[in-house]
């Protein structure tokens, strides 16, 4: 498991400014929810002075995201467009009191949904589209220029730091050549020379590798390392049945129709693929509704 600070289990377990803005003006949206991370970010900008009043998220993906999202809307509120535009994924991460290097992706996210949700205000064209050729990594969609941006923002000079910062290279390992690339013309321009330094891809989960039993337990360990945190709240969870790689579960006590039930099942359901090592489905129930819809046709 990863070690992380108070700050990023504080933004993660109690998110600021979570849910859906009605009269925002300004909207971004990056990621995708098929490559494990997507954020949705929403801005009331003041059309006089250019000045964020309201900012608020929505997000799919782990803890690090969450909390990289809370971070940003609570850093950016009361900022002008152009200082906003200033902040950087670092910033998102000094202000958790730092992430693991494996989830500095998250900060970058957070980033670069900003940029877009400033140019979606200016009816400017932002857009994470890839030009012909310029498509590195396909396992998580991810270009040469953000590569590149991200290699000169944050002083990064390896494989490994590539990928902990955009995922990239992070599967299968086809794309390393390309990144090697950029990363010796990067570090050129700062008079130093690229050294490879041979990275091991991370093995896919074997079908079968847990039984049914196993998986269940799993599945039983993780609601448990979130329940104090939901039962401090007046809330819990259950678990209520595993039907394959769908996992119901009951929302019970203040969490039960919370606004952030959504926000909260997102969050666990990353902790629940992290821990499982494959994806996962979790649905929440209510009394007798499970029942209903497993006996239908």
């Amino acid at each position: 498991m990863w070690d992380y600070s108070d700050k990023v289990k504080e933004h993660f377990f109690q998110p600021r400014n979570a849910g859906p803005l009605a009269d925002a003006n300004a909207v971004g949206d990056v990621g995708s929810i098929s490559c494990g991370d997507a954020l949705r970010l929403m801005l009331k900008v003041d059309p006089d002075t250019e000045t964020i009043e309201e900012a608020h998220f929505q997000t799919f993906g782990c803890g690090s995201a969450i909390a990289s999202s809370s971070a940003l809307t609570e850093i950016i509120k009361g900022m002008k467009l152009d200082d906003a535009l200033k902040v950087s994924n670092q910033d998102i991460a000094d202000y958790l009191d730092g992430l693991p290097p494996e989830k500095m992706h998250c900060s970058v996210m957070g980033r670069e949904a900003l940029q877009a949700a400033i140019a979606n205000y200016r009816g400017e064209e932002w857009s994470d589209d890839h030009e012909e050729g310029a498509l590195i990594c396909k396992c998580f969609a991810i270009d040469a220029v953000l590569i590149e941006d991200t290699v000169r923002a944050n002083n990064l000079s390896t494989m490994e730091d590539v990928i902990n910062y955009t995922k990239a290279g992070g599967g299968c390992a086809s794309c390393h050549e390309g990144i090697e690339e950029i990363l010796a013309k990067v570090l050129a321009e700062r008079g130093e020379t690229f050294k490879a330094v041979p990275v091991k891809a991370k093995e896919a989960p074997k079908p079968g590798k847990l039984t049914n039993l196993e998986r269940i337990r799993r599945i039983e360990a993780v609601l448990e390392s979130v329940r104090p945190q939901l039962q401090r709240d007046h809330g819990d969870i259950e678990l209520v049945d595993v039907d394959g790689k769908t996992v119901y579960v009951s929302m019970t006590g203040a969490c039960a129709g919370c606004q952030m039930e959504a926000l909260t099942l997102q969050g666990i359901q990353a902790k629940l693929m992290e821990e499982l090592g494959e994806l996962v489905k979790l649905v929440p129930t209510r009394a007798g509704s499970l029942a209903r819809a497993t006996s239908q046709p």
